[in-house]
């Protein structure tokens, strides 16, 4: 049940079967019906979350009232709200499933015991943080130096998987365009 983590965990670092043991016994396994949310804007985020099956997404309400998605995460990725994990702030975010999704879920103060307990957890946390942080570098660079149908050639041509799965107006508002102009794209009409 837990073993596309275990396998996710195996590309970095090496556990010992009884460190194996110790993770298995503190993880949950959860399902996300489509469309619900495990975190809103304001709630304490103590949760991260390995998705196991589906697609979450990240995102945040402008100030003109439209939803804004900053992130997604499908299978064997990590999601949560850094910030508000870390400092124990409220979150600026909302986290919702795209699809129906099974995560597996790790409490903080859960997770910060593993941590001291399996320090070569430690190196596989930092190890997928750096991945992530990178990733968000990357998406911001595109964000400053491509226009916005470069952008969605770019999404388009290295992760197709999305485009089949989440919404185009999910996929508009990662890209930070319309709706209108990603049809516009789409048809050929740019």
């Amino acid at each position: 049940m837990y073993k596309p983590l275990f396998d996710h965990i195996a590309k970095f670092i090496n556990l010992e079967p009884s460190d194996i043991d110790k993770l298995e016994s503190c993880l949950e396994l959860s399902t996300i019906k489509k469309k619900e949310h495990v975190l809103t804007e304001g709630q304490i985020c103590n949760t991260i979350y390995f998705v196991v099956k589906g697609c979450v997404r990240q995102y945040i309400i402008n100030s003109k009232g439209a939803e804004q998605t900053l992130q997604f995460g499908i299978e064997n990725w990590w999601i949560t709200d850094y910030l508000s994990y870390h400092n124990h702030v409220p979150s600026s975010f909302y986290l919702q499933a795209v699809e129906n999704t099974e995560v597996i879920a790790i409490d903080k103060t859960v997770l910060e015991a593993l941590l001291i307990e399996i320090p070569s957890l430690e190196r596989y946390f930092r190890i997928v943080s750096q991945k992530t942080f990178g990733a968000m570098q990357m998406r911001i660079k595109f964000l400053f130096t491509m226009s916005a149908e470069e952008r969605y050639h770019h999404f388009n041509d290295n992760f197709p998987e999305f485009v089949q799965r989440v919404p185009q107006y999910m996929i508009a508002s990662y890209l930070d365009f319309s709706a209108e102009f990603m049809s516009k794209i789409r048809a050929g009409k740019i």
